[in-house]
């Protein structure tokens, strides 16, 4: 079973935290220094994506040193045709559409409608890299990681439900250095007040358990996640969204998952791999 092939979670999610959060720290000690040249921003710059970049690479040298998973990454990056094209509508459309959605809501609770202009300038610096850059290039690095290695390494030990549970915590602890880093989106959500951290973090949770269901149904298939990720990175920075409508989106979006995990019960809180399932189907 090829999941099982996938045996190394200790070794990639320790590297995976430990290099990041020792280049991160040093970021964010560079970040509050008061003197801000150039070559400093260029060094903070350069460590920043050195630390972004780290657990993909910590993935590939493991598909490396096996040719089975290496093949078996190559099936699910390329193949885009192997699932109903709804899966593909849904990854593209629900965040935005919630987000859409929370805006019009909020504007019933007071806030304006100028929420839903677009800007062009995302809500945070990112050093001497553009913001769009950063957001755009981050969930492509990183879920060559995450939904690469990260996710069947947890499931071949787990259901999904906990799978989810186990890296959405992690997933937090992971951004948490990000928070320190002067300027940084995290930085600012946090000056913005701790309801607005505390949604980032219930978020991630929501938002873990829905691109989890959508790779599965696709297959593993990595792209999905890369552009659910990327949706969710636009549509959080491409309207002038008031940090309540976020909050608002966190509840939509929760009410999503909480359907989901009702008609998907056997997927998320059973043991079996889907892999198994297929075989035992092929043995009736």
């Amino acid at each position: 079973m090829i999941i099982q092939k996938y045996n190394r979670p200790v070794l990639f999610y320790s590297l995976s935290l430990f290099i990041p959060w020792m280049i991160w720290s040093y970021v964010a000690y560079l970040s509050h220094l008061p003197e801000q040249t150039p070559s400093l921003l260029l060094l903070q710059s350069v460590l920043g994506m050195a630390g972004l970049v780290a657990p993909f690479f910590i993935a590939l040298g493991l598909f490396l040193s096996n040719r089975v998973i290496l093949d078996d990454f190559k099936s699910r990056f390329l193949n885009m045709t192997s699932f109903p094209v709804i899966y593909l509508l849904i990854t593209l459309l629900l965040i935005f559409s919630s987000m859409v959605l929370a805006q019009l809501i909020s504007v019933f609770f007071g806030h304006s409608l100028s929420q839903f202009v677009i800007t062009g300038q995302p809500s945070f610096t990112s050093m001497q890299f553009s913001p769009w850059f950063i957001l755009l290039f981050a969930p492509v690095v990183e879920e060559l990681a995450w939904h690469s290695y990260g996710t069947d390494t947890l499931r071949r030990s787990f259901n999904l439900f906990t799978t989810s549970m186990i890296f959405a915590f992690y997933w937090v602890f992971w951004h948490l250095p990000l928070s320190m880093i002067n300027g940084y989106y995290h930085s600012n959500m946090v000056a913005d007040g701790w309801i607005y951290a505390l949604n980032f973090v219930f978020s991630l949770f929501v938002f873990v358990i829905l691109m989890n269901w959508l790779y599965y149904k696709t297959n593993r298939n990595i792209l999905i996640t890369v552009a659910f990720h990327l949706t969710a990175n636009v549509s959080n920075e491409i309207f002038a969204t008031h940090p309540d409508s976020k909050v608002i989106q966190t509840v939509l979006l929760l009410i999503v998952t909480i359907i989901v995990l009702i008609k998907e019960k056997d997927m998320f809180f059973s043991k079996t791999l889907p892999e198994d399932k297929l075989v035992n189907q092929g043995n009736l």
